[in-house]
């Protein structure tokens, strides 16, 4: 059983920072790709960022990129989503995906922490 726990989540005032962290219980996430999404009241959750197994590769949405940064450390078995000149527009609940299996799509997913960002 894998569990994928978020932190760091609060209220901040616009371009602040927040560092979220997602770290996995139960099996390692050092071979898997891992992700970032979030989802705002009364819209479809959607992409933010994506790091490799390795931290090789680094993927962000155009909304977020040159503010957001992803990454990991494996020996804490924990991935990081720095961010940096918070809008209001990233007010959302945020959550990190593990990508386990070779099938397209992520196979388990965090419970979500909420990041409130006030103009």
């Amino acid at each position: 059983q894998v569990q994928l726990v978020e932190s760091g989540g609060g209220l901040v005032q616009a371009g602040d920072s927040l560092r979220l962290s997602c770290k996995a219980v139960g099996r390692t996430l050092s071979s898997w790709g891992m992700g970032w999404f979030r989802q705002a009241p009364g819209q479809e959750r959607e992409f933010v960022a994506r790091i490799s197994w390795n931290s090789g590769t680094t993927n962000y949405a155009d909304s977020v990129k040159g503010r957001f940064t992803i990454s990991r450390d494996n020996g804490k078995n924990t991935v990081y989503l720095q961010m940096n000149s918070l809008k209001p527009e990233d007010t959302a609940v945020y959550y990190c995906a593990a990508d386990v299996a070779a099938t397209p799509g992520y196979d388990y997913w965090g419970q979500g922490t909420q990041v409130t960002v006030s103009s």
